[in-house]
């Protein structure tokens, strides 16, 4: 065969073989679902369906088999509004929404919606939700009052999730998101209910605003008591270590102003120790002097004292015995002169002491001697006071001694 037809035939095979096999051959977005029908494939619980899946991926379709179909798996966006629905209680309510539903794309539901939805178009299949949505809608307003679905729209729009999620899976769609925009009524119920709220809430908004200033002036009270309890613990702590400072510091100057005072003392000490030393020596010093100015002369006067004394006292003795020798002869003089003995010695005495007496008498010119009574002249008073003197001294009586002597009357004088 000629090489320039055989290349001719060799590229028309490529080619025909290449067309064939795009023809064959599709791939799967990851936001959709193939569907190849011709061919039984098992599924879950046993059973087995006359098609096969791909999702997210390529497969290649058996020629004259199978037929491929397609279904996307984005997110529709459908708009909701339900008017005149009658709550419970009656009050017919205007309710609209917006809600994201999707085809499922997981096993067991996408084959509920292969039986149902395949072949259907997008704007059939959005009408068939809404429809759906809209009903389960009706169903939960009837269960519930103006003020529940007013004050909780979170809450009923979970109810409605609930609700629509059962019947949107028997279809094979799948719920993602459900909003409640709006809520209203044709009877103004839910004005007046509003007015009543906000009337509660302006109300609550004071209470509100005056709990919050109580609370803040009760907060601010509190974070100025803290502040001035730091402010009480910073000067404490700082009070606490000035003192801690001044202790350290005065222990620091206790031991250098003990050492002071002990090297202070010590010199003291040894100074007073020479001092004593030198004293002790002083002392000795003033003993030896004592001894020689007083303790020597006063011996010596006390010895020379001691002799006169003795010497004195000899004298003295020597005289008392004279005298008591005298006394003891004119004793035995009187005992051998008889009973005038005591008469004369008294007038041996006599005339001496009449000498001295006369000696006290000035010198008179005398013309006449008149002897008057020893009761009424002064002179012989005196005379008889000195007579009785001796009389009391001596025991002698002198004037009756005399009277004896004298010749006459013993009475005159």
């Amino acid at each position: 065969m000629d090489p320039i037809t055989l290349l001719v035939l060799l590229g028309i095979g490529t080619f025909t073989t290449s067309r064939v096999i795009k023809n064959l051959y599709y791939i799967c977005q990851p936001s959709e679902v193939l569907i190849l029908a011709g061919t039984r494939s098992p599924v879950e619980d046993g059973k087995s369906v006359g098609y096969r899946l791909v999702k997210g991926g390529s497969s290649i379709r058996l020629p004259l088999l199978e037929e491929a179909f397609r279904m996307e798996l984005t997110n529709m966006i459908i708009e909701l509004r339900v008017s005149n629905a009658y709550s419970k209680g009656g009050i017919p309510l205007t309710v609209e929404g917006v809600a994201n539903i999707k085809i499922a794309g997981e096993e067991p539901i996408i084959h509920n919606a292969i039986e149902r939805l395949l072949g259907k178009t997008r704007k059939e299949i959005e009408q068939l939700a809404k429809e759906t949505l809209e009903g389960n809608l009706r169903g939960v307003l009837a269960s519930m009052t103006p003020e529940q679905v007013n004050e909780d729209k979170i809450d009923f729009a979970r109810n409605l999730a609930e609700e629509a999620e059962r019947d949107l899976e028997v279809l094979g769609l799948v719920l993602d998101n459900l909003q409640v925009k709006n809520i209203s009524d044709e009877v103004s119920y839910l004005d007046s209910i509003g007015r009543k709220q906000q009337a509660d809430l302006f109300r609550d908004a004071r209470i509100a605003e005056a709990t919050t200033r109580a609370e803040a002036s009760i907060q601010s009270s509190e974070n100025d008591r803290a502040t001035a309890l730091r402010r009480i613990g910073r000067d404490l702590e700082v009070a606490k270590a000035d003192s801690d400072r001044r202790v350290r510091d005065a222990l620091t100057k206790r031991s250098a102003v003990v050492a002071e005072v002990e090297s202070a003392v010590a010199s003291q000490v040894a100074r007073v120790q020479a001092e004593v030393a030198v004293q002790r020596e002083r002392i000795k010093q003033v003993e030896q002097q004592l001894n020689a100015d007083v303790i020597a002369p006063a011996d010596a006067a006390c010895q020379s004292a001691i002799a006169n004394a003795q010497a004195q006292a000899s004298q003295i003795i020597e005289s008392g015995k004279a005298q008591a020798n005298g006394i003891r002869l004119l004793s035995e003089s009187w005992a051998t002169s008889g009973p005038n003995a005591r008469e004369i010695f008294v007038l041996q005495k006599l005339e001496p002491l009449l000498q001295t007496l006369s000696k006290s008498i000035p010198t008179i010119e005398v013309k006449s001697v008149t002897v008057i009574d020893a009761q009424n002249g002064s002179t012989a008073t005196q005379l008889g006071s000195f007579l009785e003197q001796i009389k009391q001294t001596t025991g002698i009586d002198a004037a009756t001694a005399i009277n004896r002597m004298l010749p006459g009357d013993s009475g005159k004088s």
